[in-house]
């Protein structure tokens, strides 16, 4: 049963487990366990003092946050970490002992954060607070397993992880969809071009959210591009067009002001719309109007400003997305991930 404030009150079978550095395996009754063995700022106090409280990520290595049985549903995930690496942290998750991941991203990008820079977002499903700490509410159920894992794809060690996955153990519904979210970037796009942020999701299920961090390269307006969605075996043209890129994440005429709510936002990253150089996050979660395919869904972006005796400019910026959504499984496999140059903020 999904909680919210009108059921929240409801008696539940579900059993709540949780898993951090505290209890990797979220077994009954085995947290705090560490020994600080007389050493660290617990030496004093012993076992059950904040002995582990986060993990370090090894350059290169690729470290399990969560394997664990089913059936059950991830209900809340925190994250706290150097906002230097939030480019060089991958977070994959494999659904059912899938082999290939239905999420694969920098954890920073997935979590609405980009640039390398923290930034406060108040939007309900990802929710970012002071001094960068990272939650998403995004429901998540599994049926026979779940699996995360979390890659430091840098040349330096990371110290100081910190984690947290709540999810119950649960009867499913027969009609849930598993979570999948992906990361692309281009840069720069390509004159005439429009930025690609989801091609070859094939099942069914629905579209539920939308990230971009952007670079504008050129002065002036940069937003006049539209959103395109090619539904279900759509031909040459899409079903779903939007009208604006300011339009589709909820702002007008040129946004003007940063913003966040719950549903859409937008935040100057590094200077000031309009100016070349500016750095921008944009997100849009379609939580009350979720795009529903069938059979396949592409997505894509017009990068799109102004030149002179009013004419459109095909941009060439640089841009990266997330794009979340639900589907059935078995998925296609995701895109191959940009390697650390490819993913590199320069």
């Amino acid at each position: 049963m999904w909680s919210d404030l009108s059921n929240i009150y409801r008696r539940s079978d579900a059993e709540s487990r949780s898993l951090s550095a505290e209890n990797t395996t979220g077994a009954v009754g085995a947290s705090a366990m560490a020994d600080p063995k007389g050493e660290g700022a617990a030496r004093e106090l012993g076992v059950g003092w904040k002995v582990r409280p986060c993990l370090t990520l090894k350059a290169g290595e690729t470290t399990t946050i969560m394997d664990n049985e089913g059936p059950g549903v991830i209900r809340h995930m925190w994250f706290t970490f150097s906002e230097k690496f939030y480019r060089d942290v991958i977070v994959r998750v494999y659904w059912d002992g899938d082999d290939t991941p239905s999420v694969e991203s920098p954890l920073g990008d997935l979590l609405c954060n980009s640039w390398n820079t923290r930034q406060d977002v108040l939007a309900l499903p990802i929710n970012v607070n002071p001094s960068g700490g990272m939650n998403i509410y995004f429901p998540m159920p599994f049926r026979t397993h779940a699996r995360i894992t979390v890659e430091n794809d840098s040349p330096a060690d990371l110290g100081g992880f910190f984690y947290t996955i709540n999810y119950t153990l649960e009867s499913v519904p027969e009609d849930a969809l598993y979570f999948h979210a992906q990361w692309r970037r281009t840069n720069p796009t390509p004159y005439a071009e429009e930025y690609l942020m989801a091609d070859g999701i094939e099942g069914q299920g629905q579209y539920v959210g939308t990230f971009m961090s952007w670079q504008q390269n050129s002065a002036g307006w940069w937003g006049e591009g539209e959103i395109k969605m090619w539904v279900d075996d759509d031909g040459e043209f899409p079903t779903i067009c939007g009208t604006g890129t300011e339009d589709y994440f909820g702002g007008a005429w040129c946004f003007g002001d940063d913003f966040t709510a719950p549903y859409l936002g937008f935040l100057q990253v590094r200077g000031k719309s309009g100016d070349a150089g500016t750095r921008m996050t944009l997100y849009r979660f379609h939580v009350h109007d979720p795009v529903y395919f069938k059979r396949n869904l592409r997505v894509q972006m017009q990068a799109l400003g102004w030149r002179g005796e009013g004419r459109y400019l095909a941009l060439q910026d640089d841009i990266a997305s997330v794009v979340y959504w639900y589907q059935t499984l078995p998925h296609a496999p995701l895109p191959t991930l940009l390697d650390r140059n490819g993913r590199e903020i320069i």
